[in-house]
């Protein structure tokens, strides 16, 4: 069993739920973050994932990653780092499995439509929507609403990136309901989880993006991290063919990361004098990080993909379309609410903002291709780009 560190966020000290859970012992020897995890897994919201776009937008191929296949390996960085530090696993495997939950269809396109729908009625922010997802839309349990997380998973999944000095509606909303200290800095295992998704989703979309072809090993090699990871590849298995070894790269690459996260955040901590989470708090910075080196690095590898895989030609046409169905959908459910499904139909508030939010809450809890075909049902025909 690993021992956790001090400043460790520890179940026995959670600042505990919203609603109290008598009895809850009886559904097994869990610890509260343990259980909060296995709530997650169990959501419908989670299961949703498997069908929402990560890289590509509702990928016909089998092999390219969605937003539950992300999530996990994400979750899987997280609790190696989490390990090696002393930090609970079973907190930073929620979050990292969690983050991405609020995600509406096409990921980033879909959030754009959105924003856009909502634009004058608060807007929309995928992060806030996790709040909201896990307080209140998500609801299995028959005495109240949400998933009832501890109050440190949904810190962490709020301010995983760092303080929020200017929340938008839905973040506030969970905000006022049970206050999350939006100005200080999270727990380490959040920061972990923030710093997990970074690595999977700098390697992993590489790797999506070499298997469609939008992207060539030539093109990566001008980017200086990835062409020392590939130099070592090469001096490590001289007589295996090149496209044996792209893998090899990837996976070097994340240890490379991984490795590098675990000594900087040792350091920092150690530097920082943390004695406790209430240190890790306290701060005033985050404690988990990337070497300087390793930040530019980085930050360069980010500057590429942008440039030739998330702003590809064939990219910005899928984007395109996601954005005019998601667009579609919410004008069409605004001017006719007979097309929502009866239960959200008639729980659909009169009044604005709520809605157009009540609106956008339904959209946003769509899979890619369920949006499709709503499209097609309620607005019209619609012409997919290839690889749709």
């Amino acid at each position: 069993m690993t021992v956790l560190a001090p400043w460790a966020a520890c179940p026995d000290r959670s600042r505990g739920r919203l609603h109290p859970e008598p009895g809850a012992a009886e559904r097994g020897p869990r610890d509260a973050f343990q259980r909060d995890r296995d709530r997650i897994i169990h959501s419908i919201s989670f299961r949703r994932l498997r069908h929402k776009t990560q890289v590509f937008v509702a990928p016909d191929g089998d092999h390219f990653r969605v937003r539950l296949t992300h999530s996990l390996e994400v979750a899987q960085i997280g609790r190696t780092v989490a390990r090696a530090l002393g930090l609970n696993e079973d907190l930073t495997e929620a979050l990292c499995l969690a983050h991405d939950i609020g995600h509406p269809p096409f990921g980033h396109a879909g959030e754009d439509a959105l924003e856009a729908a909502l634009a004058g009625q608060g807007g929309f922010d995928h992060n806030g929507h996790t709040l909201r997802l896990l307080t209140r839309l998500d609801s299995p349990y028959p005495c109240w609403d949400g998933l009832n997380l501890t109050w440190d998973t949904l810190e962490g999944l709020a301010k995983h990136n760092g303080p929020i000095a200017r929340p938008g509606w839905a973040l506030a909303e969970a905000d006022a309901e049970f206050p999350l200290e939006l100005a200080s800095w999270p727990s380490l295992e959040a920061q972990v989880a923030a710093l997990a998704d970074d690595i999977a989703y700098d390697n992993h979309d590489i790797d999506d993006g070499l298997r469609a072809g939008l992207l060539t090993l030539d093109q990566l090699l001008a980017v200086p991290m990835v062409a020392r990871g590939w130099d070592a590849v090469r001096a490590r298995h001289p007589d295996v063919a090149e496209d044996r070894l792209v893998r090899e790269l990837i996976r070097s690459q994340i240890g490379v990361m991984v490795n590098d996260l675990i000594g900087e955040t040792r350091a920092a901590v150690a530097a920082a004098g943390i004695g406790d989470i209430a240190d890790v708090r306290a701060a005033g910075t985050a404690l988990a990080r990337f070497s300087p080196v390793l930040r530019e690095d980085e930050r360069q590898l980010k500057r590429f993909m942008y440039a030739n895989l998330y702003h590809h030609p064939s990219q910005l046409e899928a984007a395109a379309v996601a954005r005019r169905v998601v667009g579609g959908l919410f004008a069409a459910y605004r001017d006719d609410p007979a097309h929502l499904p009866a239960d959200w139909r008639t729980r659909l508030p009169t009044d604005a903002p709520e809605h157009s939010r009540h609106i956008a809450d339904f959209i946003a809890g769509m899979t890619d291709r369920y949006a499709i075909r709503q499209y097609r049902a309620i607005v019209g025909e619609l012409a997919l780009p290839e690889g749709f």
